[in-house]
């Protein structure tokens, strides 16, 4: 995808009703330190409706922000959002493993701060023509960028039922994913699905009714064609190290993880940043392989039960951070 600062478009939602960032105070307190001087520059890779962006320039007088976001809706809204700002914004139209190149595009050489909120967003979960959510009817589309690429419509029209079958498994962790694929196969035999309320149908047919008593049938298998659509497991493989590679001594970054695949690819990141490269019975450790980042909390860290209670999209939220300690070598 092309990188370009973002024009103007309307302000078209009530944001504040709508969308609570997550664990915001807590990513203010995590990140502050690395903000605190004059012409510190914030990432925010993932955008959304910029409730996380507002709050930190708010705290920050003097920041400076670079927002990314590859859906054009969240960047349109984001920007009314942010305008009494806007001398201190840079918002970039790309995919956050982009990140790197945006931040130079904006005119910096490095992040002193970054925040990742990973996942779907509220806007394109709450707006049904999106396709993403299985409670209500809409095109199968799930695209985070509506200008390009696969929809999810057309992976069901396109992939045989060894790739649904993987896929489903892979990124849904569905252990009905032989029966859902299957089931899929014989229903576009007969018409093409490409509304999500038959695809819900497929799914619930298939379902044997014990197993449609520990969750919704359609669940997993939206998250799998979604992660597929927006190759986002592929993407955030790329971005973190991208991100942890722009970070200056002292910089920090935080990670919102909703769900395991993505939690357990930023653990892995973490923690092969945050160890020793020394060979091991080495009896002094040279400077050369010194860890480059030390993290800033243990393990991943929850949603607080008050917040979870208050804002349902922090029920499965998992918190990570890290700071660089090390330059590059």
């Amino acid at each position: 995808m092309g990188i370009r600062a973002w024009g103007p478009g309307p302000d078209i939602m009530n944001l504040r009703d709508i969308h609570t960032p997550v664990l915001l105070d807590r990513c203010i307190e995590l990140l502050a330190p690395a903000l605190e001087r004059d012409g510190a520059v914030f990432v925010d890779a993932t955008l959304g409706m910029g409730g996380h962006s507002e709050a930190f320039l708010e705290r920050f007088p003097a920041l400076r922000l670079v927002g990314l976001d590859r859906d054009q809706d969240a960047l349109r809204i984001a920007r009314e959002r942010l305008a009494r700002f806007a001398d201190r914004v840079t918002l970039v139209h790309t995919v956050y493993d982009g990140i790197a190149e945006a931040v130079a595009s904006a005119g910096f050489d490095a992040a002193d701060a970054i925040l990742f909120d990973l996942g779907v967003s509220s806007l394109q979960l709450d707006v049904a023509d999106r396709g993403f959510a299985y409670s209500q009817d809409a095109p199968l589309d799930m695209r985070m960028d509506q200008s390009t690429g696969t929809t999810a419509a057309d992976i069901l029209a396109t992939y045989g039922e060894g790739d649904l079958r993987r896929i489903f498994e892979r990124y849904g962790e569905e252990k009905l994913a032989g029966r859902y694929a299957r089931a899929i196969i014989a229903a576009r035999a007969q018409a093409p699905i490409e509304r999500s309320g038959r695809l819900v149908d497929i799914l619930v047919t298939a379902t044997p009714y014990a197993a449609q008593r520990t969750g919704h049938p359609a669940k997993r298998v939206f998250q799998a064609l979604r992660i597929e659509v927006n190759r986002e497991l592929a993407v955030l493989e790329r971005a973190i190290p991208a991100a942890l590679g722009i970070l200056p001594v002292g910089g920090r970054i935080v990670v919102l993880a909703y769900q395991s695949l993505e939690d357990r690819l930023v653990k892995r990141e973490f923690a092969r940043s945050s160890a020793s490269t020394a060979p091991s019975g080495l009896p002094v450790e040279l400077p050369e392989h010194t860890p480059r980042f030390r993290l800033l909390v243990k393990g991943a860290e929850l949603a607080p039960d008050d917040e979870r209670a208050t804002n349902p999209r922090a029920t499965s939220v998992r918190l990570r951070a890290a700071e660089r300690v090390e330059a590059a070598v």
